[in-house]
Formats: structure tokens, sequence, C-alpha cells
């Protein structure tokens, strides 16, 4: 993290359904390039606020400024320079590595020949040149993991938002992943990660702890296990979500 300048601001955002607050006047700040994960239990509200942040969903009330715009009124211009990954890969099974790319290349709005440049490295970077024209369906798991979210980032995005990405894979494959993703930090991608792996946590320059609804918590790995006495984020989590 080379710099702190605020990619993503947000203050005071509250999301209501009905009676039911998911989000309650969360403030936080995220910088360019850094690495911040955003924890918390099934229900907490950590997706909510995602898809507030990514402009698939209008906030109650706040102040939320993502890349330069307005959660309100700028969602398109806010989902033209961010990117995506979700658990289940978002790839397609029926298209080839090649195809996908092309896809997703046009999705974000890259014109043919800046889509086949990039395809080109990213493939030999990948080593995945051999694989171009295999489908989806017939890769193994971690090379899925790897292309997707390569293909978030293909378009050089401010942020890229990863939503639990590595659920199901083993802990070498997990860890490579990791590589790639302090790769895209250090090239000025600020990486919005969400996770169950509490080791991962130990990855993120800092960490966010959502409790119903609030964040409970907001620091450095190592500030918060020693604002919490814990010898790891496991147990910072735990006492944390059980107000322990």
């Amino acid at each position: 993290m080379n710099t702190r300048e605020v990619i993503i601001d947000v203050e005071n955002l509250v999301k209501k359904f009905g009676s039911f607050v998911a989000n309650d006047h969360l403030t936080f700040q995220v910088y360019k390039g850094e690495i911040f994960g955003f924890l918390g239990a099934n229900g907490a509200g950590k997706t909510t606020a995602i898809r507030i942040l990514c402009g698939l969903s209008t906030p109650t009330a706040g102040k939320i400024w993502v890349a330069g715009f307005d959660a309100f009124h700028q969602t398109e211009q806010i989902k033209r320079n961010i990117g995506y990954m979700s658990q289940r890969f978002s790839l397609y099974d029926d298209l080839t590595v090649a195809e996908n790319i092309a896809f997703y290349g046009g999705i974000y709005g890259m014109s043919r020949k800046e889509i086949k440049e990039k395809t080109e490295v990213l493939l030999n970077k990948l080593e995945f040149s051999s694989q171009k024209n295999k489908l989806i369906s017939d890769l193994p798991l971690g090379w899925k993991q790897k292309l997707a979210f390569s293909v978030a980032i293909f378009h050089n995005p401010k942020i890229v938002f990863l939503d639990e990405p590595t659920g199901g894979v083993d802990p070498i494959t997990r860890r490579s992943f990791w590589d790639l993703i302090y790769e895209a930090a250090e090239n000025g991608i600020t990486v919005f990660v969400t996770t169950h792996y509490m080791d991962e946590a130990e990855y993120c320059n800092r960490v966010s702890i959502m409790v119903d609804g609030k964040i409970a918590a907001l620091d450095t790995p190592e500030g918060l296990k020693n604002a919490w006495n814990a010898n790891n984020m496991d147990e910072v989590f735990l006492k944390i979500t059980r107000k322990l």
C-alpha cells in the first residue's frame, strides 16, 4: 500500500428491508491498493453492503462513494470501475477459457484488439496457453479460481470485490491464489474480500468484523489481536461475535 488515497468512502450507510435493518450506520474507508477484509458470520450484513458498494442495490441512507462515484446516483459508473468474483467463480462452464475471457472483456467495454492482446499475455502468465480451447467445466477447481480472478481484473479496475473466493479449495491452492491478490494490490488495485477462513484475514492490511448489521471492530490483524488479547484471528473473531 503506497498511498492513503481513499477509494471507498462510507459514512453512516443504512440499508433497511421494511423494518429490518441489514446495515446499521456503517462508517469506514478503504485505501487505494489496500487489501481490506470484510468479515462477519452469515446474516451479519456483509453481502447487503457489498451489493451496495458494487452499485447493485440502493442504500436507504448515508454517504457512499466508490471509486469516486456516488452509490445513490452513479451506479453505472461504479460498475465500470470495479471487478467482481464470487465463490461460484463467475465463469461459464459451457464456454472455453478463451471464450470466457473474450466475453467478460466485451462486458467491460474493452475493444477486440485490446482483448486479443491482453488474452495472450494473460494465458502466458497463467501458463494456460495450451488450455485456451478447453471448456471451463473440464478445468480443475484451482485453475478455475485463478482464471476467474484474472478475468475479474482483466480490464484493470480500480477495485475488485471478492466474495468468498476461496471456498472449497485446498490450503495450498488458497495460498497460491493469495499471491495473485498481492500482485493486484501492488499494481494499485484495491482488493475488498470476504472470507470464512481466518488465516486469510491475517493476509489483509486491515480487517472489519460485522456483527448484527454493525461494524464491531476494524483494525490491522495485529491491532485486533492485541486489542482482544488473542493469539490469532480465529480467537478475535470468536470473541467479537460471541461477545466474550
